[in-house]
């Protein structure tokens, strides 16, 4: 493993002049008149970019605090800068009508890196369990008849900034344990005591729609979330 690698802020990512790739070389300084033929070669600098990883489903936390150990353990915690899992607050509505403050996930089975890329990195993060592969594009074998290697695609800058943005103004995200058919009571309004049938859940209206017997026709009603509790 090289130590001569220096890292360069993915801020800087753009200014760097090059073929996209996400490395750059530095310009060597003129060597001085009667150099020697054994001079040591340029130094490489490669760019820290962001790539999204494909995990298995709710493993995110777990992958990302065995990445950072791994990172460490390995030797590549230079290179293996940040691991996120972009998130926004929430909040769940429980069976008894109680209120839980939760994380939502951006996007849940996945979880973004910022790294330089290199064999020992992408070593790193395919080897650490439950996790599935980068996401990028697949390379074709020889032959075509086997599938070839994912070869990992780094995210744009517009793309980062989108998702990060998205996790910061996002509203609060209401979910309910509720599916349609689910039985319901009504615990308050002008329809409390009464029961029925979801047939409809609108998360982001915080409200649901349910088939309620009322003088003994079904006749489906909109309530709040806050206004009903689950049957069993």
């Amino acid at each position: 493993m090289s130590s001569a690698v220096s890292v360069v802020s993915e801020i800087d990512q753009d200014a760097i002049d090059g073929d996209g790739s996400g490395q750059a070389l530095t310009s060597p300084e003129p060597a001085p008149l009667g150099a020697e033929a054994t001079a040591e070669a340029p130094e490489r600098a490669q760019v820290a970019r962001w790539y999204a990883v494909q995990v298995a489903s709710s493993c995110e936390k777990k992958v990302k605090a065995t990445l950072e150990q791994r990172a460490v353990t390995l030797g590549v915690d230079n290179r293996i800068l940040e691991i996120e899992i972009p998130q926004t607050p929430g909040v769940k509505i429980k069976k008894d009508g109680n209120r839980q403050s939760i994380e939502e996930k951006v996007f849940p089975g996945y979880v973004l890196v910022r790294m330089v890329l290199d064999e020992d990195t992408m070593m790193a993060v395919r080897s650490t369990p439950n996790v599935i592969n980068f996401v990028g594009a697949e390379d074709q074998r020889a032959t075509g008849k086997a599938r070839g290697h994912i070869k990992p695609r780094p995210l744009s800058r517009q793309e980062v900034d989108r998702i990060f943005k998205r996790a910061a103004e996002k509203k609060p995200v209401l979910k309910v344990d509720l599916t349609e058919g689910d039985q319901i009571l009504v615990t308050a309004g002008p329809f409390k005591d009464f029961q029925g049938e979801v047939i409809e859940v609108s998360g982001e209206r915080s409200k649901l729609k349910a088939l309620l017997s009322i003088f003994g026709r079904e006749t489906p009603v909109e309530l709040e979330f806050s206004q009903i509790s689950k049957q069993n």
